[in-house]
Parts: C-alpha cells; structure tokens; sequence
C-alpha cells in the first residue's frame, strides 16, 4: 500500500512539472522572435536571424541548456554522442543560465568553451522563447537548410525524431 501511495505521489509530481508540448508546432519564425538578441562567448551582442544567417545552406541543431539544469546535465552526454554522430549538421547552444558568470562558468566546468554557445542576457521571458513557447529545458530544435523549423519539439537529445528529421533534410 505504501509503495502504491508513493507511486502515486510521484506520479502526480511529475506531471505538474513536466513539459508540454506546445498545441501548434511552429515551421518559422516570426520577425519579433528573429530579432532578439542574445550575446556570444566574448559578449558581443548578436540576434537570432545573425545566428541563423551563418548557417543558412546547413542544418543546425539548436540546443537550450543552463548549467544549473540537472536535466540538461543529464543530457549533455547524449547530446554530444548525437553532435559526434552528425559531424556534418552544425549545433548551436542557447543558455539560460542567470547570470553572464554563471554562463561563463558553465562553459568552463561542462567543457563546452569549444562549441557556439549564446547567452539570453534578458533573461528566460524574451520574444523569441517566447514565441518557441519554451516552458522547460533542456530542449532541442532542429533547423533547415533555409532557416525554417524541421523539427519544433524535443526534449532529449536521444529522441530518435531529430536523427530522422536530419536524415531526411540531408537526402
């Protein structure tokens, strides 16, 4: 009885804090969403339309993380495995993290100093975030060759979606 209590308990838990799947699975941007702006490894300031402008003509993985997330932690070693299997896609990383120290020192701790990674300086309610309906990290999305969304929803590296939406955008 006791056991059955507590899975219940879990359950119950779980679902409230679980993410959602949006209700409409967006393929583009809007032009609010593609002029935030977020700043680089070095600060410089730059938008979402610049990021995607530099990888227009490839397909790019964009991957939301913070380094106070357990759940992004927990995925970062697939998320990596999934960036090594796919050497010919380029990957993004937006964070969340609270502060620039906190962005700069995650890059550090989680070894991720070598990848492109970009940081929501306005924080987590930003016009873009927004407009993906971001409610939880991680998260993953996955990019054309032409800057429109293949893949809206992910919420783990290992979901076998973004490896076949990739697969057919390289065909």
């Amino acid at each position: 009885m006791r056991k059955l209590l507590l899975i219940l308990i879990l359950s119950i838990f779980g679902l409230s804090y679980a993410q959602e799947v949006p209700k409409v699975l967006k393929t583009s941007f809007s032009k609010e969403a593609l002029a935030q702006k977020l700043e680089n490894k070095e600060g410089k300031t730059v938008t979402i339309q610049q990021i995607l402008d530099q990888h227009k003509g490839k397909v790019l993985v964009i991957d939301f993380w913070a380094g106070w997330c357990r759940d992004c932690l927990k995925a970062l070693p697939k998320a990596k495995e999934l960036e090594e299997s796919n050497k010919n896609i380029d990957f993004v990383f937006l964070s969340l993290d609270r502060s620039r120290e906190g962005f700069e020192k995650s890059l550090e701790r989680f070894e991720m100093k070598d990848k492109e990674n970009y940081w929501f300086s306005t924080g987590w309610k930003n016009d873009f975030n927004n407009y993906i309906d971001l409610n939880w990290i991680p998260r993953y999305m996955v990019i054309d060759q032409k800057s429109a969304i293949a893949k809206y929803y992910a919420i783990s590296p290992e979901d076998p979606e973004i490896q076949s939406t990739i697969d057919k955008l390289l065909k």
